[in-house]
């Protein structure tokens, strides 16, 4: 069976993007069929996994989408590249926005990223979705379409804030479209444990959501060996394969298949 993982976050500059690739190129290194969906009109995964001009492309999610829209038949594996560390990836470019007014006055308009995502479903083991940090119809989209969500957080204030507006969408989303969408874990991204700061606001989430809410086991170090990644085209795992950030989200990816 194919399990479908949303990386999401109302707050940017979390790790969202990194999670998603590095959670990937993890499961795929573990013999798993892995899709990735840069369901994010900024298309950071799609830049990450070394795509250089994304504007190029001929066909994105936006096309898969609109071909939805216009209920035209069309193979849905149209588009999708094949990165050189097993994943699969169905990009995104700035035409990505431009949905959000294709989708605007159509019945049914939170599903049509659920229909193309049915189309691929039997052909993947994991389908993770790598999701825009605001709640636009192109999230509430990858929020209906999804099994269930992991949600990076950094040990800041402002993004322990911004968990809070999420966990309200997603229970939102579960009450009105999705009623089988669960949380797999939070995840502490970018954790420097010299700071003092980081240690009170890790604990105020441990306290906070803890005991309703998986907080996944390790969290993935602060490193700027990780920024590095998306300018290679690469993950971490080739371009500091014994790290401890490689490390960690080998980690996540022991859990995400226990979870499973």
């Amino acid at each position: 069976m194919c399990k479908v993982l949303a990386v999401s976050s109302r707050k940017g500059g979390v790790g969202k993007t990194t999670s998603a690739v590095s959670l990937g190129a993890s499961l795929a290194r573990q013999g798993k069929r892995v899709l990735i969906v840069d369901a994010d009109n900024q298309h950071s995964a799609t830049v990450s996994l070394g795509v250089a001009e994304p504007d190029k492309l001929t066909f994105t999610l936006a096309t898969a989408m609109q071909n939805i829209i216009n209920e035209q038949e069309f193979d849905p594996l149209q588009g999708v590249i094949a990165h050189s560390e097993g994943i699969s990836l169905l990009p995104s470019n700035n035409s990505l926005a431009g949905i959000e007014i294709a989708l605007a006055p159509i019945i049914g308009r939170e599903t049509v990223l659920r229909q193309y995502i049915e189309k691929v479903r039997g052909m993947f083991e994991y389908i993770l979705l790598d999701t825009a940090p605001t709640l636009d119809l192109m999230t509430v989209n990858s929020l209906a379409a999804t099994d269930s969500v992991i949600i990076p957080v950094a040990p800041k204030f402002l993004d322990a804030k911004g968990l809070e507006l999420l966990l309200k969408s997603i229970a939102q989303i579960r009450k009105h479209i999705n009623p089988n969408l669960s949380i797999s874990g939070i995840l502490l991204t970018m954790v420097d444990r010299r700071a003092n700061i980081t240690k009170g606001i890790i604990s105020m989430i441990e306290q906070a959501y803890g005991e309703r809410i998986n907080i996944f086991k390790n969290p993935i170090p602060h490193s700027v060996r990780v920024f590095e990644t998306s300018a290679t085209g690469k993950s971490i795992f080739e371009h500091e394969p014994n790290g401890r950030v490689a490390a960690a989200y080998n980690s996540l990816a022991e859990e995400v298949l226990k979870i499973a």
